[in-house]
């Protein structure tokens, strides 16, 4: 056997194959310009390849790049089959429903791409499994997508989805990402809803309408919202609130920030709720919409366990329309709690401590306590009872001020030692001015105290913390400046 490697010169790079009657011999030119001759002997026939050749006749083939091999190209459809983990049974099964995989054409070269995406092992036997027309269609999904999406959720996506809608998967997901949805949100996703069925214009006019109602950041806060579709589900629904706003694109935009499951309602129950508060408790479009701004979660409570029982209970204390929504735009809570496990317990308490049953005053309370823990309710009442205050005293607080029960027991203690350690006062000064307990501590009681510190001698603690903090600083600027006139 000789081996000879030779240099020529260029010549344009094509590929030709020469035959004569005594030998076989090939031609091919290359940018490098390279000649090699190989002459093999067996028996009695000698068979040379020589480049370039002065004698002969040839066949023209064109220039083509180079094939790359599967690594399962030689490989049966069964023995695949096998190694992935089906039995000899399901094999016949699939081989029975679908003939074409038993011939292989596109088999091994799906395989390798599925491989590809790092769907492997258990994950490449379950695509296989759910969706076996895959392996009769050409690979249609870049290996770059695994750097977007875990094999996983593209496993689910190939299971889930028949190949005809997942043509143009990868620029409808480009166009997301083009839009500023970073890429770990797409796990959050149903790839099938949100992009394959739908078309690329589908998808941008969606993403246009979303733009007037938060864009981005609402679809960053549930991106599951990318999964409705447009026309069915998003446009009736914004709409809706949209008309109960009165028309107010800035205020529904505010709404669905607070709260974007609110989009997985319908428009029926969306409806139903409404319907309800118009003709039962009497309020306006405008007054639901300011309640729901307030309170995004009033269309989860229950119309039929939470909502009637809980209007019913505050017109049995003498609220009408007006008085139920002013109560329930500062206490919404009080229509979602549970009533066994909260309300009930609150409740009892009031009616101990004197709050008469169907009275308004109750009902004023028990929107009041909502945001404040049956325990901590307890602990208040305890220490004004520990204080030397009576039930009688601690109802008349409440009536006065029905925010005084929802206040931590923790900070009442501190306000009240500091009331009559430091300031001097008796307790009983606070029950002409219980909103004293609801100021802040150092910002406003500390330090308004220590500012006029022996030259208010006597004055009421409602005139000394009620008094706006402009005028505060402005009468204190006035007395400095007297001091300062008054100075030799």
């Amino acid at each position: 056997m000789m081996l000879s490697l030779s240099s020529s010169s260029p010549s344009p790079s094509s590929s030709f194959f020469f035959l004569s009657s005594s030998k076989y011999t090939t031609t091919t030119t290359t940018p490098l310009s390279l000649s090699l001759s190989l002459s093999l002997s067996l028996s009695h026939t000698q068979i040379q390849f020589q480049w370039p050749s002065s004698s002969f006749y040839y066949f023209f083939i064109s220039k083509r790049p180079p094939v790359r091999c599967s690594r399962h190209e030689h490989q049966p459809a069964g023995v695949l089959l096998l190694d992935m983990g089906f039995s000899q049974k399901e094999i016949d099964g699939l081989f029975q429903k679908h003939p074409g995989l038993s011939l292989g054409s596109c088999f091994s070269t799906q395989i390798d791409a599925l491989e590809n995406l790092g769907i492997t092992g258990h994950l490449l036997y379950t695509v296989i499994k759910k969706r076996p027309k895959l392996l009769l269609t050409p690979p249609f999904l870049s290996h770059h997508l695994k750097t977007l999406i875990h094999p996983p959720q593209l496993a689910r996506l190939l299971t889930a989805t028949d190949p005809q809608f997942l043509s143009d998967f990868e620029p409808k997901l480009h166009l997301l990402l083009d839009y500023g949805i970073p890429k770990h949100t797409i796990p959050h996703l149903n790839l099938t809803k949100a992009l394959c069925l739908k078309s690329l214009q589908d998808i941008q006019e969606m993403l246009s309408f979303l733009n007037r109602f938060g864009g981005l950041p609402l679809i960053l806060a549930r991106p599951a919202i990318l999964n409705l579709h447009l026309h069915s589900h998003l446009l009736p629904r914004i709409h809706f609130l949209l008309n109960l706003s009165g028309g107010d694109e800035a205020a529904t935009a505010t709404l669905l920030l607070k709260l974007p499951f609110i989009l997985a309602y319908s428009v029926h129950h969306y409806a139903n709720h409404v319907d309800f508060f118009l003709s039962f408790a009497g309020f306006t479009h405008q007054q639901i919409f300011k309640i729901l701004l307030v309170y995004p979660s009033l269309f989860s409570a229950s119309r039929n366990r939470k909502l009637q029982p809980r209007i019913q209970f505050l017109k049995q204390c003498g609220f009408n329309s007006n008085d139920m929504y002013k109560l329930l735009i500062k206490a919404p809570l009080f229509l979602s709690l549970s009533f066994e496990d909260n309300l009930a317990h609150k409740l009892l308490l009031l009616v101990k401590i004197g709050y008469e049953p169907g009275s308004k005053e109750l009902g004023l309370a028990m929107g009041w306590v909502c945001r404040s823990s049956c325990k901590n309710m307890q602990e208040v009442v305890s220490l004004f009872l520990n204080y030397g205050l009576s039930c009688e005293e601690i109802l008349g607080m409440g009536k006065k001020h029905p925010q005084v029960l929802q206040y931590n027991h923790k900070s009442i203690k501190q306000k009240l030692d500091y009331l009559t350690q430091e300031m001097g006062y008796e307790v009983r000064e606070m029950l002409a001015f219980p909103a004293f307990l609801g100021y802040q501590f150092d910002g406003r009681i500390k330090h308004r105290f220590e500012a006029t510190s022996g030259e208010e001698e006597g004055m009421s603690i409602n005139k000394l913390f009620s008094m706006s903090s402009k005028r505060f600083s402005k009468n204190q600027q006035n007395k400095q400046q007297q001091q300062q006139l008054t100075q030799p």
